[in-house]
């Protein structure tokens, strides 16, 4: 895939010649510029050199949304979201994130170096490309989100990431993806030899700033 085919994506670096990257995919409905504000918000900004790379999901029609056509990593066809999956839509945006981390080898950047991040759909999308990708990665923050495809994980997860850091954080009162539908992906992981690091706070769909504070120590501790 040639660069002009890559996600178009907001960058910011914290500093010339970055060693590290994350790529951070937003949720349903938003774009890349959601979760740039929290760059300001994290210490391992102003003490390592970071690229972020937040990049905007296609436009497509979502059927729990009357077809509405938004900025979605995949369909999704009902409220309860872990059922009649998009399988085709997901492994989609898979593909397009596993381009962007091939993008970012190319660019310099150690595959080990790379965390990906997201929130909602987009923490989705990053355990599903991150389990499966094929170059040892750093980490993968999965923020109030759940394991898309499950039943295919142990066929597909790829060995260069069997033992992957992953902060899975939520909020016991998310009305979006209910809290149980993310501990019973917490305990697939589990059964599948993962070890989470499990977070959880008193807050509906959404990020807050004691999250923010435990993310930002878990990547200094996965990018020191």
């Amino acid at each position: 895939m040639s660069s002009s085919d890559l996600l178009s994506a907001v960058e910011i670096e914290t500093g010339s010649d970055p060693t590290y990257a994350v790529i951070w995919m937003h949720g349903l409905g938003a774009d890349g510029n959601d979760f740039v504000p929290i760059i300001n918000e994290l210490e391992l900004s102003l003490q390592k050199r970071v690229r972020f790379i937040f990049p905007h999901a296609p436009m497509r029609p979502v059927t729990i949304n009357n077809g509405y056509v938004m900025r979605a990593w995949y369909d999704i066809s009902g409220a309860n979201i872990s059922s009649l999956e998009d399988e085709a839509g997901i492994r989609d945006a898979q593909k397009a994130i596993d381009a962007l981390i091939d993008h970012e080898i190319r660019r310099g950047i150690a595959s080990n170096n790379i965390v990906l991040a997201g929130f909602s759909q987009g923490g989705a999308i990053a355990l599903q490309t991150g389990l499966r990708q094929e170059n040892k990665l750093a980490g993968i923050m999965a923020l109030s989100c759940y394991l898309p495809l499950s039943a295919s994980l142990a066929s597909e997860a790829h060995v260069a990431n069997a033992a992957i850091p992953i902060f899975m954080a939520h909020g016991t009162f998310d009305a979006v993806v209910p809290i149980s539908l993310a501990i019973t992906s917490r305990e697939n992981l589990r059964q599948a030899k993962y070890a989470p690091e499990w977070h959880e706070y008193p807050m509906e769909h959404s990020v807050c700033m004691q999250e923010i504070s435990d993310l930002d120590r878990w990547l200094h501790r996965i990018l020191s």
